[in-house]
């Protein structure tokens, strides 16, 4: 039951692209392929960010300057970019 044989996968396809038709799948694949590099992108950025911060780090203070990272889909995509503004801590220790 598990296994699906060559005439399976076939029927598979071919009532997908009957259902979103053939011009349609190239650009759900492009989108696909664009929110796994986002993902893959934003998970490498997590771990660089818990790689960089120590446990012991003090708390952020009001006097230091705020960065902006910018975080991009794929390599040479601009249209997509965007600035994010991190969060801060304000509360009072």
């Amino acid at each position: 039951m598990g296994r699906l044989g060559p005439t399976e996968i076939i029927l598979i396809l071919v009532v997908i692209i009957l259902l979103f038709g053939a011009k349609k799948l190239p650009d759900m694949a492009r989108s696909l392929g664009k929110s796994a590099r986002i993902l893959k992108s934003e998970a490498k950025a997590m771990k660089e960010d818990n790689k960089s911060s120590a446990p012991a780090d003090p708390p952020a203070t009001d006097e230091q300057p705020q960065t902006q990272r910018t975080i991009q889909a794929a390599p040479g995509d601009v249209t997509s970019s965007r600035p994010v503004t991190e969060p801060t801590d304000t509360t009072k220790r």
